[in-house]
């Protein structure tokens, strides 16, 4: 699936994958592992950053990044640090019952911000773990620590817990004992979160619990064709990073004749359409200048470039094509969407750097920007922060891209594939190895 167009192609998608992975060396702390949720001062960590931040460390040794006994020793400082910590429902504890909270102490791993005890957080923290316990499969007894850490960190999250007898997991919890009263029903990054409580050996949900949650997808019909709708860009790419949906379907994608990947770069291509229709007339949009996803910008009514008074949100979910859009754009979108659309993505890279060359700060991408906003050139606002979540997934999406490496190591994890089969997936990489390879060798060929 790799296609580059040329050697400056190679140079530069390595250059930015290399800045945002030292994101996580540059912004974790050295005693308890944990990852910042932004390069802010006095940022505190935030679980799924660290969960990514794991994820990445296998990309950094097979780039030659970091030596991978150097690596190792990072992964494994993070690991016993999260299983040896507090453990319990007062509101100074690190988790409870396997979970943990959204925003941690970086130094102490005390829960901050008032923060719920968070389930998909906790998901994309624990697929960090297994990704990284199934990379460092030697016989070095940190390699073999790591392996035995991340189990006992998956196995002990209770997920029946976090149905709080319901038929879907709860979003969270907050000390000394209430649920939150959302839960995650209808499409969302909630998808990987589902196939890692069903992948359980030890407190899974039941199937019925997938069935439910799906039960609320919204589907729409896009050119004749049905689609599994999500505004948010996010939504679409967290639960790809660690698995490769190409080929596999659940009962809707199954009815649907589609799967979860042809769906995501159908929405990639809904967000570029959008921008070019331009329906709010903001500076800048077009094509190859899109991405319209979660993040933070300046509330209140402003002042835009061209005269105009606009309601900017703060930090919302911004979405395409039925979703939030105030001007304010996530520049790291060309990088995590180029397995599924490289060639519309570089190009909107290459428009990006030309037009707004002032985004890249250390090599790397901020959280947002709103060219439609005055400021100090093209930009126009831009979040002085960069975050870890968005690091992460350019690292891992680029990766996936380049040689699929991440995507390798998750179909080793039996938890990945036991939680998508209880979930009613088949095909792609659940089939045999011999049958899947000819399937998408024969793709390939078509």
């Amino acid at each position: 699936m790799l296609h580059y167009r040329s050697n400056t192609d190679i140079v530069l998608i390595e250059r930015l994958q290399r800045a945002a992975f030292d994101y996580f060396l540059d912004y974790s702390d050295a005693r308890t592992g944990l990852v910042a949720d932004t390069s802010g001062a006095g940022s505190p960590s935030s679980i799924a950053a660290t969960g990514f931040g794991l994820s990445c460390y296998p990309v950094a040794v097979e780039r030659g990044w970091i030596r991978r006994p150097d690596a190792a020793r990072r992964v494994l400082t993070a690991l016993r640090f999260l299983a040896d910590s507090r453990q319990a429902s007062d509101r100074q504890a690190t988790g409870h019952r396997g979970f943990y909270y959204h925003f941690l102490d970086m130094r102490t791993g005390e829960r901050t911000w008032n923060s719920e005890l968070s389930t998909i957080d906790t998901a994309l923290l624990l697929a960090g773990a297994l990704t990284a316990a199934a990379y460092f499969c030697g016989r070095d007894p940190n390699e073999a620590e790591i392996r035995s850490l991340a189990a006992r960190l998956y196995e002990r999250a209770d997920w029946a817990w976090a149905l709080n007898r319901g038929d879907t997991v709860a979003m969270g919890w907050r000390p000394p004992g209430r649920f939150l009263k959302h839960r995650w029903r209808g499409y969302s990054e909630a998808l990987l979160l589902y196939v890692l409580a069903l992948g359980s050996s030890n407190r899974p949900v039941a199937p019925e619990t997938y069935g439910a949650y799906s039960a609320a997808h919204e589907w729409l019909t896009i050119d004749g064709a049905p689609h599994l709708h999500a505004g948010e860009l996010f939504i679409h790419l967290f639960p790809h990073a660690w698995i490769d949906f190409r080929g596999i379907g659940d009962m809707g994608m199954r009815s649907a004749r589609s799967d979860y990947f042809a769906n995501t770069r159908r929405a990639i291509a809904l967000q570029r359409a959008h921008a070019e229709e331009n329906p709010h007339r903001f500076f800048g949009y077009c094509r190859d200048l899109w991405g319209f996803s979660a993040c933070h910008a300046p509330k209140g009514w402003l002042k835009l470039r061209d005269g105009r008074r606009q309601q900017l949100l703060g930090y919302a979910a911004r979405g395409a094509p039925f979703g939030a859009d105030d001007g304010t754009l996530v520049p790291w979108a060309p990088l995590a969407g180029l397995p599924f659309a490289p060639d519309d993505c570089l190009d909107s890279l290459s428009h990006l750097l030309a037009h707004y060359p002032a985004l890249l700060r250390d090599g790397r991408l901020p959280g947002g920007f709103n060219p439609s906003l005055p400021g100090g050139g093209r930009e126009g606002w831009v979040d002085d922060r960069i975050v870890g979540l968005d690091q992460g997934l350019a690292v891992m999406m680029i990766e996936n891209w380049r040689s699929g490496l991440v995507w390798e190591i998750t179909r080793s994890i039996p938890a990945f594939s036991r939680g998508l089969k209880r979930a009613g997936f088949e095909g792609g990489w659940l089939l045999p190895v011999s049958l899947n390879r000819k399937r998408f060798t024969d793709q390939n060929m078509q």
